[in-house]
């Protein structure tokens, strides 16, 4: 036995085959998979991040009191800027402008949005979300005359990687609020932001449900990132098994064919 090897050791001579083709593939493999997944669980906690960043934005604005939209939202107004903010506004349905956003789902039913533009006082046009409609129901006329809408700013919609594409021309149904796409075919200015409703006066009618509010749940990407690294070390330990398995094993061929190469002492006799 080679100095230094004791019982349940392995010569670090064995450890040659290791450098073979297909064992050196093996080993690029190992380091491939562990890259992937160490980079995955990193992905997922900058995501974890971000999320995190986004329901600090939401919390301090959508808890704030309601303030006036031409206050808020003015010429050099950047959307994003008055997201989620509550805004007060008070004008006019344009009942024959009405449109619906399609495939929508709410709590589990499928529906749609009901749109419709609320004309202000110096004739811009705001595209107030007035609220979820079950599938199947008739859609509700919106309250006439002087309307006070109070909810919250919204940025324009955008079509999602493989999300469906609105028709050209002028939509009545339309897969998403996309401000740029509708205000053409509207009779006047529309405002660079939408707002969902949260309270009307006069309330509405017609069994339109209020749409919720933003979730603000952290999410599984922490989680994710957990088992993504956890999955890396689980590669390493089984690379690490591989070898010593493999080489154990021929170390054992190894000794069973010294003894059948050594002479009996019957031989010697």
């Amino acid at each position: 036995m080679p100095a230094g090897a004791g019982a349940g050791t392995v010569p670090s001579g064995m450890y040659r085959f290791a450098l073979r083709p297909k064992w050196i593939l093996f080993h690029l493999l190992i380091v491939l998979l562990v890259f992937t997944m160490v980079n995955l669980g990193i992905w997922q906690y900058h995501r974890y991040q971000s999320r995190t960043a986004f329901n600090d934005e939401v919390r301090s604005r959508f808890d704030l009191a309601a303030q006036p939209f031409d206050q808020l939202v003015t010429a050099t107004t950047d959307p994003d800027d008055v997201e989620w903010l509550q805004a007060s506004l008070t004008g006019t349905y344009l009942a024959d402008e009405q449109l619906i956003l399609i495939n929508r789902g709410q709590y589990g039913q499928a529906g749609s949005d009901v749109v419709t533009p609320l004309e202000l006082a110096d004739g811009t046009l705001v595209l107030i979300d007035r609220g979820f409609l079950v599938e199947g129901s008739a859609v509700p006329a919106p309250p006439t005359g002087q309307v006070t809408v109070t909810g919250t700013i919204r940025t324009s919609e955008r079509r999602s990687l493989g999300g469906l594409t609105d028709p050209p021309g002028e939509l009545r149904e339309a897969q998403r609020l996309d401000i740029e796409r509708l205000a053409p075919q509207m009779p006047g200015p529309v405002a660079p932001v939408f707002v969902t409703l949260v309270t009307s006066e006069p309330s509405q009618t017609g069994g339109l449900q209020p749409l919720p509010a933003p979730e603000l749940s952290n999410g599984p990407h922490l989680s994710y990132m957990v088992q993504w690294f956890i999955f890396s070390v689980c590669a390493i330990v089984g690379w690490v098994l591989a070898l010593r398995r493999s080489a154990k094993k021929r170390l054992s061929e190894a000794a069973e064919r010294t003894a059948a190469d050594s002479p009996s002492p019957a031989d010697d006799e």
